[in-house]
């Protein structure tokens, strides 16, 4: 396992992918909070906070998780080298949780630079540092625990089909409904008298709650469901298939 997690690390560094994701993620949050004029914009609001950086991110990620996975199995499928994977003596499992971790760390690559951001806003304020350092935390572990489920879900569209783009297309829908679906639909009239359980569903939801800097077990259980669920799905689908 350590050895085919070694070789897809390799496989994003050594590749334009791994810079890109890394290098689109800081670009793009940087492009809000310093460039575009607006409320998101630190220097038009007037006020040090770094909430651009924790409420632009997790979109970033809806397209950035399937990204960094959509080749993860569609270009072994393509290419055939999954069979000669499956000649290894690795069980699925092993070589399900080797392209998840490997997409976790390509994730905490690109989440350490930002603290950059961090470190100026907390040099720009009237009072050095007067930072919620409590809810920058939790935020920062919510993002961790997004990016992870948006990693799981990318792969298990990755599982689903030889064609990078069909994969990419299929992760961006699963995350984004993921993120934002389940609050959605949870304001229809079908589902009055239950919508704060439907809500409870998404992702958002989840990752609020942690941003005011209070980790509950429950919303560590549920990034932990949504990471098991998706990464089961992708090993039975990789079972599923004819070798």
């Amino acid at each position: 396992m350590i050895s085919l997690l070694r070789r897809e690390i390799s496989s994003f560094l050594n590749s334009l992918i791994g810079y890109i994701v890394i290098s689109l993620f800081l670009v793009t949050i940087g492009l809000f909070m310093w460039i575009f004029p607006g409320e998101f914009n630190v220097l038009d609001s007037g006020y040090a906070n770094i909430d651009t950086l924790f409420i632009i991110a997790p979109w970033v990620f809806i397209f950035l998780g399937p990204a960094i996975t959509m080749r993860s199995f569609s270009e072994e499928f393509r290419t055939g080298t999954i069979e000669l994977i499956m000649t290894k003596p690795l069980t699925d499992w092993e070589i399900v949780m080797a392209k998840f971790l490997a997409g976790i760390i390509l994730i905490v690559l690109a989440l350490l630079p930002s603290l950059v951001y961090v470190y100026t806003i907390g040099q720009l304020g009237a009072t050095a540092w007067n930072l919620d350092t409590g809810a920058l935390w939790g935020s920062y572990i919510g993002l961790l625990f997004i990016a992870s489920g948006f990693v799981a879900i990318g792969l298990f569209a990755s599982s689903l089909s030889s064609n990078q783009i069909v994969a990419f297309i299929v992760g961006v829908f699963l995350s984004f409904f993921c993120f934002v679906g389940f609050e959605s639909i949870s304001g229809l009239s079908a589902f009055t008298g239950i919508e704060l359980i439907i809500a409870r569903l998404g992702i958002n939801e989840h990752y609020i709650s942690m941003s005011r800097g209070v980790i509950d077990t429950r919303d560590l259980l549920y990034f932990l469901s949504l990471i098991v669920v998706f990464v089961a799905a992708t090993k039975l689908k990789l079972e599923s298939r004819n070798w």
